[in-house]
């Protein structure tokens, strides 16, 4: 899961010397393994995702996810859902009322959810710009009894995120998955696709959720065309 400096440059296409930049003064998560700087795939996509900076399909094409299938952005959409006029007026109490709309198994506690979404928020903005935010559960691997979900959120009025491009959020997606693995592979395609401008002309719309659904499967067919190619 830990990249090399190289490694992370190739998957977003840019010099080595910028990604080394961007750790030293622009807070690119990074850790030092035996004197050199190694960055966590995750860590790296969410930074990447918060900055609408492009990211590789290679970084999900890597061979070392769990043996199990991963499932798929759309399957995982249909089990969290399309929700719309969800209310609230702050961050807190939107990401109140998306954790009501979760189905949870009883060993999962709704309020410690909350205080994760809550503590990640607290890290710095999930908006990712446009509208959009993104809150989810940086350490999937706590919430080990869940069926791996995206919930799509319109909500009833914008919120203020403190986005870094200062539009309050009308879109939300949020993500809760077992494993770590899967909840790369879902956010993966999840910032691959928000990057597409036809879809997000859909999101805008607040666009019914069989053409949602439609256009996520399309992306998927394509992605794993490529994959093929």
């Amino acid at each position: 899961m830990l990249l090399t400096i190289p490694q992370a440059a190739e998957l977003l296409d840019v010099p080595e010397r910028t990604v080394q930049g961007w750790v030293k003064k622009d807070n690119l998560p990074a850790t030092k393994v035996h004197g050199e700087l190694r960055i966590n795939r995750i860590d790296l996509l969410e930074w990447a995702t918060e900055r609408r900076i492009k990211v590789s399909p290679r970084l999900f094409a890597e061979s070392d996810f769990d043996e199990v299938p991963m499932p798929s952005l759309a399957a995982a959409l249909r089990n969290g859902g399309i929700h719309y006029g969800v209310r609230g007026d702050s961050a807190l109490s939107v990401l109140e009322n998306v954790v009501s709309l979760l189905t949870l198994p009883p060993p999962v506690d709704p309020e410690f959810l909350l205080q994760i979404l809550m503590a990640r928020e607290a890290l710095g903005t999930t908006a990712v710009g446009d509208g959009i935010a993104i809150p989810h559960v940086r350490n999937p691997i706590l919430l080990t009894s869940i069926t791996p979900a995206v919930l799509l959120c319109f909500l009833e009025r914008p919120v203020d995120f403190h986005a870094v491009d200062g539009m309050p959020v009308d879109t939300l997606f949020t993500l809760i998955s077992p494993t770590v693995n899967m909840h790369l592979h879902l956010l993966s395609r999840l910032a691959y696709l928000i990057r597409d401008d036809s879809f997000k002309q859909l999101l805008r719309q607040h666009a019914p959720a069989g053409e949602i659904l439609a256009a996520v499967e399309e992306m998927e067919r394509g992605l794993e065309g490529k994959k093929r190619a």
